[in-house]
């Protein structure tokens, strides 16, 4: 008896090893790399790895990572909870809830979503549950659900889920407002605006529509200088990232298609998400398939391939680090 127990542990113990063998030898790479243009490999190495810091998400979004403390902050959407990671400690709850502070119950993309800090070192947070924009109302280092809210509505009309932020150096806050946040999307009754638009709140409070022509505005990012604006539209019939100058005060002019993505969106998963700029003006934009990287000029270099569905990414502070909100979960990649 001892012996025949033995000889059929040997086979399953066996069999899983097959198993975990094959297993191993067909499963796809974390992350691959696709040079199109030689200066690729000045910003991305032939030799940048990659790693799960953490994962168990429903949706992972908002990547920021803030230098002052060493950590690295995220939104899960649905969960309506940001959670920090560190070295030190893995990954941990930070702010709960982040983004629908009601007590109705409700589904959908209710938590807080794109995230960024201020010139005075603030947490802002899109919130999409309570259809705002607002600033954490405590230390970084001591996260409270304590809130002041700077952008509710503009002309009497509720937004539709403020989704991510981006900040010029005078104070002003620029934030589009698409409508993933609203639980049945365009067709909600709760929707009040007829548009999707991309809003600025001026250092005195004052919000200002800066376009209503974007059909999915999205991610948001400023290129060096602050005198031209990245964003991104996750519409399957309009996969664009849309460039635009500022004028003096700081609204839209010469508005064009910075890149389209219409021809990816046949062949791989996912739309123009969130996207980050470095201080060179390369962008790294969350696209069908991962990471793609431009330079200022809308020339592709190249992409980071992810083996998952990419929502955003994040600089470190030296800008040899690049973390990627990844569906279910966050990746570390070392670019260089």
């Amino acid at each position: 008896m001892t012996t025949y127990c033995n000889c059929l542990l040997g086979m399953i113990i066996l069999l899983v090893g097959h198993i975990s063998t094959g297993y191993a030898q067909t499963a796809k790479p974390l992350m691959t790399l696709k040079q199109i243009d030689p200066e690729f490999n000045n910003i991305v190495s032939k030799n940048a790895k990659s790693e799960i810091l953490a994962d168990g998400f429903l949706w992972s979004e908002g990547p920021v990572w803030v230098e002052s403390k060493k950590m690295f902050i995220f939104s899960d959407v649905k969960k309506n909870v940001i959670y920090k990671w560190t070295k030190e400690k893995g990954k941990e709850v930070y702010l709960k809830p982040s983004g629908y502070t009601g007590i109705k119950p409700r589904g959908g993309e209710l938590g807080s979503n794109g995230l960024g800090l201020n010139i005075k070192g603030q947490l802002v947070i899109c919130q999409d549950g309570d259809r705002v924009v607002s600033i954490m109302d405590a230390p970084l280092d001591k996260p409270q659900s304590k809130f002041i809210k700077i952008a509710t509505n503009y002309q009497g009309k509720k937004f539709d889920s403020p989704n991510d932020v981006s900040f010029l150096s005078n104070g002003d806050i620029y934030f589009t407002d698409p409508p993933y946040g609203l639980e049945k999307n365009v067709d909600d009754p709760l929707k009040e605006a007829p548009y999707q638009g991309v809003y600025k709140i001026s250092a005195n409070g004052k919000i200002t529509l800066l376009t209503d022509t974007l059909t999915r505005p999205n991610g948001i990012a400023f290129f060096p200088g602050g005198k031209t604006i990245l964003i991104s539209n996750s519409d399957p019939k309009k996969a664009y990232w849309y460039a635009y100058d500022l004028d003096k005060n700081g609204l839209f002019t010469h508005g064009r298609i910075f890149y389209s993505a219409n021809a990816a969106t046949k062949t791989a998963a996912g739309m123009p998400d969130g996207l980050k700029i470095d201080k060179e003006g390369h962008v790294f934009a969350s696209g069908p398939g991962g990471i793609w990287v431009f330079n200022r000029a809308g020339k592709l270099l190249g992409k980071i391939l992810v083996n998952d569905l990419v929502s955003n990414c994040s600089l470190s502070g030296d800008e040899k680090t690049l973390y990627v909100t990844s569906n279910h979960r966050v990746l570390k990649i070392v670019l260089r």
